[in-house]
């Protein structure tokens, strides 16, 4: 029997290795040689791939768990890559890792792929889960809010501001726009535009806020419809397609991804049946994270529009978790590349383990950056905010009569006024408030010229305030 050579084994290691990098769960030594002998058209005896596996393993290439035929090997390298990955802040599982290495290769490397209709019509709420439950617990653990037991969206109406800049900005990122935080602050509060940017960019920013205040104010629906998801498509792409009309309906036309091995479903009549049942699971998902991860996952994968379908995914993710008034997901301080490789393993390997890291080291840094945010905003008063025109009317009326500050003077006000009865007190109170804290600044706002507000104030030194 003819030697073999060195050559011939050493290109028959390299096989073999590929193989088991690309077993995401690890390969024993028949799928070993099942795909060996798929890929090459000859079979290695199980003996000849056990030899080969020895070597692996004395390269420290590869590495095994469990014994005899029980046995599965793994790829060693991942080990390197963990430590990586851990020193940019971004923690990844096996699973993600031994994904990530397989969509880290150049494109002829990857298999083309279309799409796979039955991996979303296999998930089945409340048996499937793509969230662990002990993940799930610890996601709810650091999205927590005071504000439990308040209406739906109560903890994101309350840091809004601070919520359009962060995910407007940091969405936007993630799609390669270049504008910087304070860019976005800049467009968002004061609307200039960045000098040097595409005017595209700029757009994309504005239709990230128009997006987030749809949603917020959507949240106090009971169920996610056809329409909340088209809504939230066509804030986003506004004046970003060629073609207005597609701006918020299904695309009937083929789109390709470029960078990667998978094609979409180009048959209208697959993306609708596959759109209705991404909808009808959204609203059978009763857990917030399980809920808004599948809005990642699978908006993204079945791509239904003819553009702008990542950002209309992570828009509806947050869907759920306004909704529960948990620290909504702003992508702040995640790592661009992270969040493409994931999304390629799902859409090249139907796999979302490495999405999944993606998402968990996300929402960490999101909750934790809330949770500051809320502690350091001064809750604005409802009685303010709901009754302004009749407070500056009542403040105005005092002033300009030379009215006493007391309540029972302000209670005869406000009688003619439209304010509840259930509100009066609290009103009459606040008006009182900000009657005794009146300046000359402040007096402007009520409509106060400063002859008025200084002919009050005099006559104020000569009656002292009472508040029977």
């Amino acid at each position: 029997m003819a030697r073999i050579s060195e050559k011939t084994i050493a290109r028959e290691l390299d096989d073999i290795l590929e193989i088991v990098r690309r077993a995401l769960d690890g390969a024993s030594r028949e799928e070993i040689a099942r795909k060996f002998a798929e890929a090459h058209g000859k079979s290695l005896p199980i003996r000849t791939i056990q030899r080969r596996l020895e070597r692996l393993l004395v390269a420290r290439t590869v590495r095994s768990e469990g014994d005899g035929r029980s046995t599965l090997y793994r790829a060693l390298e991942e080990t390197e890559q963990a430590q990586s990955l851990r020193s940019k802040g971004t923690e990844l599982s096996a699973q993600g890792l031994r994904l990530r290495s397989l969509v880290i290769r150049p494109l002829r490397e990857r298999d083309p792929i279309g799409y796979n209709r039955d991996w979303l019509f296999r998930y089945q709420p409340r048996k499937t889960w793509y969230l662990t439950k002990t993940q799930r617990a610890h996601l709810r653990e650091l999205g927590r809010t005071p504000d439990d037991d308040r209406p739906a969206g109560t903890f994101a109406k309350d840091i809004l501001s601070r919520l359009l800049i962060d995910l407007s900005w940091a969405s936007s990122r993630l799609e390669g726009n270049t504008y910087t935080r304070l860019d976005t602050q800049n467009l968002l509060e004061f609307g200039q535009r960045a000098e040097g940017k595409d005017a595209s960019e700029a757009q994309m920013i504005i239709n990230h806020k128009a997006a987030i205040e749809y949603v917020v104010g959507e949240v106090a629906e009971e169920v996610v419809t056809k329409t909340t998801v088209l809504s939230i498509h066509a804030a986003l792409s506004e004046n970003l397609l060629g073609d207005p009309s597609e701006e918020g309906r299904l695309r009937e036309r083929p789109v390709s991804i470029s960078g990667s091995s998978y094609t979409p479903t180009a048959i209208p009549q697959v993306i609708r049946e596959a759109f209705e049942r991404i909808v009808e699971l959204l609203n059978s998902i009763s857990e917030p994270f399980e809920m808004a991860f599948f809005a990642m996952v699978h908006i993204a994968y079945l791509q239904p529009f003819v553009d702008v379908n990542k950002r209309t995914s992570r828009l509806v993710a947050n869907l759920p978790l306004i909704k529960a008034n948990l620290c909504p997901l702003s992508f702040v301080g995640t790592d661009d590349r992270e969040y493409v490789l994931g999304t390629l393993a799902v859409y090249e390997q139907q796999r979302m383990e490495l999405l999944r890291d993606f998402f968990i080291t996300a929402y960490e840094r999101s909750a934790a950056q809330y949770h500051v945010v809320r502690d350091s905003v001064i809750q604005p008063d409802p009685i303010r905010l709901r009754y302004r025109n009749e407070l500056r009317a009542v403040v105005q009326k005092v002033v300009v009569a030379g009215g006493a500050t007391t309540l029972g003077n302000i209670r005869k006000l406000i009688e003619a006024t439209s304010v509840p009865a259930e509100d009066l007190n609290r009103f009459a109170e606040v008006a009182l408030e900000l009657l005794l804290n009146l300046n000359e600044g402040s007096a402007t706002r009520y409509g106060l010229r400063p002859s008025e507000y200084n002919a009050w104030q005099h006559s104020m030194r000569a009656k002292p305030t009472t508040n029977p």
